[in-house]
């Protein structure tokens, strides 16, 4: 090759990247990728620990996103600003789709594969997670007892009574039913938030006349979006127990709970309620 040929084949090459950097680099600050890959410290021999490890990892990194997208729609419901709320839902849902998707290196675990490592766990388990607790406020899903494995954590104890005795975003919604003229009851409106949403007819009725409505309506729209969120969780928690059901069987949990049993009374509920039973009526 000519020499001239050469330096026209450099002059077409991209650029080399900046590769000196005082310190770390600003991928790490911003990152913090070392902090993140060397976190894991599996406590067993089995190489199948680091999987379970780093998988339930993310699960947690996923609620935390997942959080602050719903803490944004509660937000903005509350402002009346529907399209942050709305495009905060459906971002949350892309979110949840990849958190189901995390059950996928877990979900074809035998018992004993399960069980080389399981000991590990000692009495840990998932329901323990403050940040997933956090979710399942949001959702309308309360209950103080839950507050009780966090207080030896003085700052997450305090996050969680916080986020108990806020309206969930659901609670937000209806409050907005409210007031865009639909008749929901003052029982309703004013009931301890600290507490687990019950399902009422006369919410179920207003979302009954929003769907009756125009398709096209931000009400409809926000309905929609909370109800593929519903549909997820769903999907999550019937996930969770057939991952659960094939590794370990019935039983009992690692935190004490009844384990499959547990989940399967889970399963069986829906969030949202009233999004779903109002569709029997349109």
């Amino acid at each position: 090759m000519s020499q001239q040929a050469h330096q026209s084949d450099q002059a077409h090459e991209p650029e080399t990247p900046h590769l000196d950097f005082a310190g770390t680099t600003p991928y790490e600050d911003y990152v913090k990728a070392d902090v993140l890959t060397h976190l894991q410290h599996p406590l067993s021999d089995d190489p199948g620990e680091m999987v379970f490890l780093v998988t339930t990892q993310v699960m947690e990194l996923w609620f935390t996103v997942i959080v602050h997208e719903w803490e944004t729609a509660a937000r903005a419901v509350r402002e009346d600003d529907l399209p942050t709320a709305i495009a905060a839902l459906k971002r949350s849902v892309r979110e949840l789709e990849a958190l189901n998707a995390s059950w996928t290196p877990l979900g074809q675990l035998t018992p004993q594969q399960f069980n080389s490592y399981r000991s590990a766990l000692g009495e840990g388990s998932g329901f323990q997670s403050a940040m997933y607790r956090r979710m399942e406020f949001l959702l309308g899903e309360k209950s103080a007892s839950m507050l009780v494995p966090h207080r030896g954590a003085p700052r997450v104890h305090a996050e969680l009574e916080k986020a108990l005795h806020e309206p969930s975003l659901y609670d937000e919604v209806v409050r907005l039913l409210a007031r865009r003229g639909y008749a929901v009851p003052q029982e309703v409106l004013h009931r301890d938030v600290a507490r687990r949403y019950e399902p009422s007819q006369a919410v179920e009725e207003a979302w009954a006349a929003v769907y009756a409505g125009d398709q096209n309506s931000e009400l409809v729209r926000l309905g929609e979006a909370l109800t593929d969120v519903a549909e997820l969780v769903w999907r999550w928690r019937n996930d969770h127990l057939v991952a659960t059901r094939r590794a370990m069987g019935a039983k009992p949990g690692t935190g004490g709970s009844a384990g499959v049993a547990w989940l399967e009374k889970r399963a069986q509920k829906n969030v949202f309620p009233e999004l779903w039973t109002a569709r029997s009526y349109v």
